[in-house]
């Protein structure tokens, strides 16, 4: 599905955080600055919902985290534990019902969750149950989940999270709210970022750690894949589901997802990036007279390209600071607009000069090709294009919303091809083994299907043998 997305760029996730505090009157606030941080997670839709120990209540709506809260509503949201969401729709349409953290009652009392990732057997899951006769509310594979963990929750709500776990399949960052606890959870891969943070005698749950900067929070550590944290009155528990024999985490998230400012599984995003620059020079040196990024998320990869080549580093591209990311316009020729309005080419800086012009990623190809004709209209004497992600050839099914592989440029034609067709006078683009090697970390820790087709899960339709095992119980 195409929401009106940046044609240049993969499709984001969704944010998640939680909160377990003392000081109950300020949960709902101290969510608000932290979703705020997490807001280039997610655009469309925003949701607090706290717990007083009696009962949960919520505020949600459709667009950005200061348009959806206000003094009032979060001052009558009370109590000890929140958690928060902000979302894109890799599954699910922008309404209402959909926006999250998803609150309902069941039989051992209230349960409130907020998702980040996406499910590869929803669809299945979600047909069994209504075969047994449960109503849906919403279209989002979060809500399986829920319907789940309510379903086997007589032993407890960590058994049933366990067998929930055991049950569905893809990506997930999960964090749950009851009366009395806060619980974290991170698939087995680890595909999807999930940290934890301290803040004086408040624990908190994000997707990045930039949250807990600005919420005044410490940085713990990462969860691990397949565990699963509870945070109680009495302190924090941690339990695993499974361990596993590899990891997937997502690798875009180094690329293009996170913050600069993030710290995820050890690593600064922003040092991968930057490293990643200086990778590209090593596979693609070019000679020039500027470095100059697509903002913001390629600026720490220019200075690496800069610092590794000696070639300055300035800005060619003005950024209007006042508008969003350009996918949340719902038209195509809103879209190229807003592409205009969001970038300018700086005239005075690049006539007459050789340009190196770094970005993070090119998906269909239609936007680069702007910024390089607006480059040389605005009289750059060469555009030199070079990319700090290897070519997306491949759909992601773990919550990253890619077009159909037809209308991926990277699978459909080559290197050459690409160049001609964006007009630049040469293009590189990082290669894997380079864009790993960037982040300090192994191989076996990422997941980078939409590069090499290394599915870390079995994304075919083969999975219903052990769910027919569970809904005979």
């Amino acid at each position: 599905m195409d929401h009106g997305i940046n044609p240049d760029k993969l499709r984001e996730e969704c944010g998640v955080l939680g909160i377990y505090t003392k000081n109950r009157e300020d949960t709902a606030k101290l969510l608000y600055y932290g979703l705020y941080a997490l807001q280039h997670r997610g655009q469309e839709s925003a949701g607090i919902a706290v717990n007083d120990g009696l009962r949960s209540n919520y505020h949600k709506g459709i667009g950005l985290v200061p348009d959806v809260f206000n003094e009032k509503n979060l001052g009558d949201l009370i109590g000890e534990i929140g958690i928060g969401h902000v979302r894109y729709s890799s599954e699910g349409r922008g309404h209402l019902e959909n926006a999250q953290p998803l609150v309902a009652r069941y039989r051992r009392g209230s349960l409130s969750l907020a998702h980040n990732g996406s499910l590869i057997n929803a669809d299945i899951i979600r047909e069994r149950l209504e075969d047994d006769g449960v109503i849906f509310q919403t279209s989002i594979d979060s809500e399986v989940i829920v319907n789940l963990i309510a379903r086997y929750s007589n032993d407890g709500i960590i058994p049933a999270i366990e067998r929930t776990m055991d049950l569905i399949k893809g990506a997930y960052a999960l964090v749950i709210m009851t009366e009395d606890k806060l619980i974290g959870i991170r698939d087995p891969l680890g595909l999807r970022p999930l940290c934890l943070g301290k803040r004086g005698e408040d624990y908190i749950l994000s997707s990045e750690s930039c949250a807990l900067d600005v919420m005044g929070a410490t940085l713990i550590r990462d969860l691990e894949p397949g565990e699963i944290i509870c945070i109680t009155k009495d302190g924090i528990s941690s339990t695993y589901y499974e361990r596993p024999k590899r990891r997937a985490s997502c690798i875009f998230e180094y690329v293009y997802f996170a913050r600069p400012d993030s710290v995820i599984d050890t690593v600064s995003i922003y040092e991968a990036r930057k490293n990643s620059g200086k990778i590209l020079y090593e596979e693609h040196p070019v000679d020039g007279d500027m470095v100059i990024a697509v903002p913001d998320s390629s600026i720490p990869s220019a200075i690496g390209y800069s610092e590794a080549s000696g070639i300055p580093y300035g800005e060619g591209l003005i950024k209007n600071r006042y508008i969003g990311r350009t996918f949340i316009q719902a038209s195509q020729s809103m879209r190229e607009l807003a592409v205009r309005l969001k970038l300018n080419p700086l005239g005075i800086n690049i006539k007459g000069k050789r340009i190196v012009l770094i970005d993070d990623s090119i998906v269909r190809g239609t936007t680069i090709r702007k910024l390089v004709h607006r480059l040389k209209n605005d009289g750059a004497k060469e555009v030199h294009v070079r990319i700090s992600s290897p070519p997306v050839i491949l759909s992601c099914y773990f919550g990253i919303n890619t077009p159909d592989r037809s209308q991926l440029i990277g699978a459909v034609k080559t290197t050459e091809e690409i160049r001609e067709m964006i007009g630049a006078d040469s293009l590189g683009y990082i290669s894997e083994q380079g864009l790993i090697k960037a982040t300090g970390l192994p191989k076996e820790h990422f997941c980078t299907a939409c590069f090499s087709g290394d599915y870390p899960i079995d994304v075919g339709e083969k999975l219903n043998r052990k769910m027919k095992k569970y809904f005979k119980d």
